[in-house]
Parts: structure tokens; sequence; C-alpha cells
């Protein structure tokens, strides 16, 4: 493997210095670490712009750790609703929460304890070492990948261990003094210039340097593996309407959407089968589909039916009748939020 010339991290910083983007997290100097913790999970599986309101508004409810610790989990459910992937914000909750018990309230600077909290893995952990705490450790995310995996020409498999772990062991030796900026400049550069399709190659910084492009290869790397396609599910829900109220239940306390509110829903890998369970399910009948939706998560696909729902036996397990006002302030279950508009609709003609 070719070795670019050792000093592109000072033509990254430089570049960084003038074309850094604007983020309501990078406020402060020093960076509050509470803030770079929270930006991060928040940023997992999620676009920037979509992060930057809810940001904002978790630090309106929740500004400090102690804030967060002391929260009811519905009410920090609630505050992320929209965002997916809930188990980042019960892992928030219980990282605070131990923060709080063991730190009083404050983030540990040291790779061992911050990598043994709730939810924090070796990016994370690198990026709140660096930036908040300015350590020379790296945060490898998918934007690193790429971008060392086309500066170096790696031809590994990026997804795989020997291609992650030969590049993070490239991070370590390249990571200069200015780590917290380096990281982020990292991050910028991967989201703004050298992105996944087409890269913008007469725009970096780097383009003298990286053996990819010298090669015409910028388009080729990195390397990928094929990910699985998701599975898809067809999802019956009943809309169950009673003095201007709908029915809801929540979801158990462990697994996906753990402790989420949803309407009663049947899932099937049957398009054909689903309502006819979910008729079966609460002794009614129903009518419809009066909503459809498709909505898609990392590995599965559900195709969503909503059915109006008669003369029932309510289930047994965790089910209460909710105006919208009052399920406006639970945590509705990824898509059900969107049938719960929908259902206000329904109610107020009922």
């Amino acid at each position: 493997m070719s070795m670019p010339d050792k000093d592109w991290p000072k033509s990254l910083l430089s570049w960084f210095d003038a074309n850094k983007r604007d983020l309501p997290w990078r406020g402060s100097k020093p960076r509050n670490p509470y803030h770079v913790w929270v930006s991060e999970i928040m940023l997992q599986q999620t676009r920037t712009e979509a992060v930057k309101p809810y940001y904002e508004s978790w630090m309106a409810r929740f500004p400090t750790i102690k804030d967060l610790a002391d929260a009811d989990e519905q009410d920090v459910l609630h505050q992320w609703q929209g965002l997916g992937y809930y188990s980042r914000a019960r892992n928030l909750h219980k990282a605070a929460r131990e923060m709080e018990e063991k730190y009083g309230s404050e983030m540990p600077d040291t790779a061992d304890e911050v990598r043994a909290l709730p939810g924090i893995g070796d990016y994370t952990a690198g990026a709140i070492l660096s930036i908040a705490f300015g350590k020379k450790e790296p945060a490898v995310d998918g934007n690193v990948l790429r971008v060392y995996a086309r500066l170096y020409g790696i031809e590994d498999d990026v997804l795989k261990t020997a291609g992650r772990k030969k590049i993070r062991t490239l991070c370590e030796e390249t990571i200069p003094e200015r780590a917290g900026d380096f990281n982020e400049a990292l991050m910028d550069l991967g989201a703004n210039v050298c992105i996944p399709k087409r890269p913008r190659c007469s725009m970096c910084p780097l383009s003298s340097y990286c053996l990819a492009l010298k090669e015409g290869r910028e388009e080729e790397l990195p390397v990928r593996g094929k990910k699985q396609p998701p599975k898809e599910f067809y999802a019956a829900c009943a809309i169950c309407i009673m003095d201007g109220k709908v029915l809801l239940h929540k979801r158990p306390a462990t697994g996906m959407l753990a402790s989420m509110w949803e309407f009663p829903m049947v899932l099937s890998e049957k398009a054909d089968t689903a309502a006819d369970e979910l008729s079966h399910f609460l002794h009614g009948k129903l009518e419809g589909p009066v909503w459809k939706y498709k909505h898609v998560f990392t590995h599965r696909i559900w195709y969503m039916n909503a059915y109006m729902a008669e003369n029932i036996t309510v289930p047994e397990g965790e089910y209460k009748y909710f105006s919208p006002e009052e399920y406006k302030e639970i945590p509705l279950a990824g898509p059900h939020a969107r049938l719960a508009a929908f259902a206000e609709k329904l109610i107020s003609d009922f």
C-alpha cells in the first residue's frame, strides 16, 4: 500500500478552519462534553439537518446530564420521538443516571470509563474524548472509513473487521495535536466533499494526496460488501374510537420500539393474513383499509394498513384509550405517530 504525503492533516485542518459547518452543538470552546455526546448519538443513522431541531429541543428540555438523569423514561422517549432507533434514547437516559451516581453528573474523561457507559462504542467514545477533552483518540465512522479508504487506496472491505482495523491503525498514526478539530474535519469532508457517490474531488483539500484519485478509482472505493435486503412484513392496525378517544397499546419493555405506544397491530409475513389475524385478535369487525403507509426501518419494512374497528374486545395487557391531546404527550412507536395524526381527523368527525 502506498502512503500519501504525511503533511495532509495540516491541509485538512486549514480547510476545516475556513469551511467548517455551523452546527448548534459546536457553539462553545472548550466544548461541553454533554453536548458532544448527545449530538453524536443523535447523528447516528440520522441526517445532520434532521438532527438540528431535535438537538435544540432536547437541550431546552434536558439542559444538563442531571436533568436527563432525573427525567422519566416516557418523557425521554417522547422527546426523542421521530428520530427512530429508540434504544439510543434509552441508553442516553441510562448513561446519564450512571454518571449521576458515579461521577456527580459529569462526563468521565478516560477511555475505559467513557466506553463503559451504556450506548457508547468506540466511535462515540473517540468523538467525546477528542472533541470535548482534546485527547488523541480516533473517531472512526462511515465518513472516516470512506476518506481513508480513498486517500490510502485501501482495497479491503471497510465493513469487515480487517478493513476497519487497518483504517483505525492509520487514524491512530496520523491524528495530530488538534485531535478534536481533525476528527470533525474528517466528518465534514466525508459529509460534503468525499461523498459516497460522485465525490467532489475538485473541491477536496486532499486531492493532491489521494491515491484513489491518482489511480482513477475514486468511485470504486471504498469496497463495501453487499447488505442483506430488509425483511418485509405486513402490518394491520386497528383504529378503535370511543367517546372521542382512540385505543392504544404499550409495547413490551424490551425489544424493538420498547415501551412505546402503538395502535393495536398484528404483523404478518403474508399480506392477506394480517387483517384476518387482527380481526380475530380483537374479536371485532374491520372496515377498510382507510390508511396505508410504507415504513422503512434499517433491517425491515412494514407495509401498513389501518382499519376502522367496531364491537371489539379490548385484549389483556397495557391497553388504554387516549384523546388526541393525551396521546400527543406520550411516545408513539415509529410510524404510529403518522397514524395518530390521521386518526385525529376521524375522531373529530366520529
